[in-house]
């Protein structure tokens, strides 16, 4: 091997083992979250959002929003709750098996700007 392989090869596994240290070392405290309870029904936000979409009707279309990357959120009838995830995981995994499905989800809400989002803990089917 050259030397100036050498370097490059050592260069890039510097940045390698740097990166995912950083990345280890990033917080996902969820500082002033409150942790609560929503009931609500499982919505894609393009349709929901966009032409006022929703029900059991809507399932279909409803979950091919979601796998072409919408997000899923909950609506309890006054708000909307846009499923977040803090682990660089999908935010809608949780939430797929219950499309347009009303729901009681437990987690912590975060907001900013106006947004509200929820990191989910549990989901399960509402009575």
């Amino acid at each position: 091997m050259t030397l100036k392989i050498r370097l490059i090869t050592l260069a890039l596994a510097a940045v390698g083992i740097g990166g995912t240290f950083a990345w280890a070392q990033h917080s996902h405290e969820h500082g002033d979250a409150k942790a609560v309870q929503i009931t609500g029904q499982v919505v894609d936000i393009a349709c929901f959002v966009g032409h006022n979409s929703s029900g059991e009707k809507h399932a279909k279309c409803a979950e091919s929003c979601a796998r072409a990357g919408n997000p899923l959120a909950i609506f309890d009838g006054k708000e909307i709750y846009v499923s977040i995830s803090m682990d660089h995981g999908n935010p809608n995994t949780k939430l797929m098996p219950f499309i347009e499905k009303k729901v009681k989800v437990t987690g912590a809400v975060l907001e900013k700007g106006g947004l509200k989002g929820i990191k989910i803990e549990k989901v399960e089917i509402a009575q």
